[in-house]
Parts: structure tokens; sequence; C-alpha cells
């Protein structure tokens, strides 16, 4: 009996009908009992688990969440939003602006970034102007998966495919074959979400109040924030652009964001201990489980006794997109890589994998951090989040049209 598998399986089970059967667990004591469950029947050991657990991410949300917060509670997020989306008139204007700030955003900051401040940000948009806060989490989820697609730095396995494949101009290979297909699919997602919520969207017209400052001092440090940690994305970016230069961890823009609010706030021991430490509980759990599953190669032979060749891109999109499902992207892309990353190979396959790999976040809940991180932020703050079949609902059909017009996209430009 394949015990890890099976957990899996429950896991992602109960997660999906939670909501349906009124299951009174989070989805972090979900994966957390997973997690368990295969400790404590000897399926990993204690040494294999803790260093299973990625320090990368967990440092990088760690100082993302602290940051968030800062802005949060200082009332600056919300002056931020005021700004941007001000001159949206109706409901229809507002979701496009959304759609196409936080897609935008995504490509530069990564998309976990965006989930982590846009989170609060959709929720105080939804109650300001008396909507659903569904259709709004949702085209967050939807916009922050989508826009990272087209830059190397969008998300962890783009950038993972950008250091290991096309470490001399990963920049223009990205937009060269992505930005179009990115910017087409982020138009569907407005299509999508206008006609899945029409009855939350109309002509009727927005007021916008500028909110208050709450906290003048602790929005000073957000603003300090935010200015380190654009200065060090765009010096990031400058330094892979260069041939054959590479940049610096993303933990250290994280780290660069949320020092300030460490070091300068006098209220830095209440913005730790608000921090959504249950999806950083997640996320560790989560590790432990995935690595339980991935030693028992139940997966890896599934692969190989289908004899499936990853040597076209319909082949590659396909397999990304549906076993990111089970076994994570980022996994999945160091599972791939070598197979594609040998002499000759085209690199047309490699961004074919970080479009389908990425765009598999948008299938399901599962399919990718940014998800999770939403609606678990969400959950926090006493939302009742995004449901498992309510996010097919909208992402099966979306994620269906985004793998054709990325195919279509490669086989014109191939």
């Amino acid at each position: 009996m394949n015990v890890p598998v099976l957990v899996l399986f429950a896991v992602f089970f109960v997660i999906a009908v939670r909501q349906t059967l009124r299951i009174p667990l989070q989805i972090w004591q979900i994966m957390l009992a997973g997690a368990s469950i295969v400790l404590l029947t000897g399926q990993i050991t204690p040494d294999l688990a803790l260093n299973a657990i990625d320090p990368q991410v967990m440092i990088f949300l760690f100082w993302m969440f602290l940051a968030g917060r800062a802005l949060e509670e200082s009332g600056y997020l919300e002056r931020l939003a005021w700004r941007l989306f001000c001159r949206a008139r109706n409901a229809d204007a507002l979701l496009m602006l959304v759609i196409a700030g936080c897609g935008l955003l995504s490509a530069l900051l990564m998309n976990d970034t965006i989930a982590i401040v846009g989170t609060p940000l959709m929720l105080s948009l939804a109650r300001q102007h008396g909507m659903h806060s569904r259709p709004m989490l949702l085209a967050l989820a939807f916009s922050v998966t989508t826009g990272s697609v087209m830059s190397p730095m969008g998300n962890p396995q783009n950038l993972l495919i950008a250091i290991s494949g096309v470490p001399s101009n990963a920049f223009v290979l990205f937009a060269k074959y992505l930005a179009l297909p990115t910017l087409v699919s982020l138009g569907f997602v407005f299509l999508l979400l206008k006609f899945s919520f029409r009855e939350h969207f109309g002509n009727d017209e927005l007021i916008h109040e500028e909110p208050e400052i709450r906290d003048h001092r602790l929005a000073a440090v957000s603003r300090l924030s935010i200015v380190i940690a654009l200065t060090l994305t765009l010096l990031n970016i400058a330094l892979t652009a260069l041939p054959g230069g590479h940049g610096f961890p993303i933990t250290w823009i994280a780290a660069g964001a949320g020092l300030p609010v460490l070091l300068m706030s006098d209220r830095r021991m209440e913005m730790l201990r608000t921090l959504d430490w249950k999806t950083l509980i997640f996320f560790a759990a989560m590790f432990v489980l995935m690595k339980s599953v991935w030693q028992t190669g139940f997966f890896q032979r599934l692969f190989s006794e289908a004899g499936i060749e990853l040597t076209s891109v319909p082949a590659i999109m396909a397999i990304s997109i549906l076993l990111s499902q089970l076994v994570s992207n980022v996994p999945l892309v160091a599972l791939f890589l070598p197979l594609l990353t040998g002499p000759g190979t085209s690199q047309g396959l490699l961004l074919a994998l970080a479009a389908g790999s990425t765009i598999a976040g948008n299938l399901l809940i599962f399919g990718a951090a940014s998800n999770v991180i939403i609606v678990q932020n969400a959950e926090s703050r006493g939302d009742k989040g995004i449901g498992f079949l309510e996010f097919a609902r909208v992402g099966v059909p979306l994620t269906l049209i985004q793998a054709i017009i990325y195919s279509v996209a490669f086989a014109l430009m191939t």
C-alpha cells in the first residue's frame, strides 16, 4: 500500500469538499494532518522531512508577509489602491484594472508577492464598493498566475528554467515567445470572470473615497519597503539581462522589503504576532508531504510507463498542466529540465514548459502556491475565501483556452 500517495489524494479530497460538507477545518490544518500522518507512520524520516522544507520559499514568504502586514495596518495599501483604481467608473472597469495591474506587476515582482499584498486589497475593494469578494479574489488569483508567465522572474519555476536553460538571454526569449499570448490570456481572464459573475458587474457608477492613513509612521516605513523592493527588483533584472549575468536570490528582495518593518517600526512585535503563520505552516507541511510522495517514485514510474516523449509543445503543455496538480509545478520543472537541456534542445520547448507549468495554476487551487496564499490569507481575515469547485468552474475553461493560445503562439513562431 502506497501510504503517501493515498494520504495525498485524501488531503486533496477533504480540501475539495470541506465547504460543501461544512467540515470545520482550514486548508493549513488538513495539509498539516497529512504531513503528520506520513511522518508518524515512518513514510519519511524526521531528518528528511526537515530537509524537504525549502528555506528559500519560507524566508521569502516570511519577509513578504511582514511587509504586507505593515502595508495593510498602516492604511497605506488602501491609499495605493485608491490611487491605482480611482479612475474605474464602474465594476467592469475596476475588474479590468485589477486584472491588468496585478498581471503586469506579477511579472515584475513575482506572483507570490502580489498574491500576498493583493489579497487584503481585494477584500478592501469589495467592502468599499459593496461587491462580493469571490470574483475579486479570483481575478487576483488568475491574473497573477497568468501575468507571471511572461517573465523569467514571474514565478519560481520560470526562474529555475531561466537559470538552467536560457541564462544568457532569458528576458529577450520570454518576451519574444510569451508576452503577446500572455496579454491575450489576461483578456480572457476578464471575459470569463465577467461572464461567470455577470450579476456582480455592471455600469453602476462607483464612488471612490480617499482612505485615511491610520499610522503615518508605519506608512512611511511601508513606503521605504516598497522603494527598496522595487529598486532591488530592477537591479536584479538588469543583472540577469546582461550577457552571462546572474542576479541575486529573490529572498534578498523580500528581506529588503521586510527589514525596515523589523528595524524601524515601533509596532514590530505586533506585526510579528499577527503574521500569517498559518500559511507558513501550510507550506512547511506541503513540502514534507510532497517529499514523501516523491520518494515513492509513484509518479516517476507512471510517467515512464506511459512512454510519453517530451518532443513537442502540445505534449509538454498537457503533461505539465496535469501533473502540476499532483506534484506541484516547481518539482515538476525540476524533473523535466534534465530531459530538455541537452545539446540541440529547442529553447521553445523550455518556454513551453514554463508556460504550461505556470498556467497549471489556473486549473485547480493546488496548481499554484499563489492560489493557496490567497485562500489562506482571505480565510485568516474572516472571509470565506474561494471554494475548490468554484475555482475550477472558471479555472478549467480558462486553462483550456490559455493552453490553446500558447500552443498556437509557439506554432506560429517556430
